[in-house]
């Protein structure tokens, strides 16, 4: 369920307004390419692609303590 949710903000991110740096390479690039214009743009992209690192860091725990339980699960039987 919550891996779901996780999974759906992260679509939601493509599809906003803004978007999202797929890495931070793009982002660095863009920051270079505006040189100070469009500031506004360049910091709602910061704050996205900050959200989607976190979110895939949140999805990450989740496989490995799901990891974890199965095979403690399969030690048990």
């Amino acid at each position: 369920m919550l891996k779901t949710y996780i999974e759906q903000e992260i679509k939601k991110l493509d599809k906003s307004i803004v978007a999202t740096p797929k890495n931070y390479k793009y982002l660095e690039s863009f920051a270079k390419a505006n040189q100070g214009s469009c500031d506004i743009i360049l910091m709602q992209m910061g704050v996205n692609y900050g959200y989607k690192i976190a979110l895939e860091n949140v999805l990450l725990e989740i496989d490995k303590n799901n990891i974890i339980k199965e095979g403690i699960r399969k030690l048990t039987e």
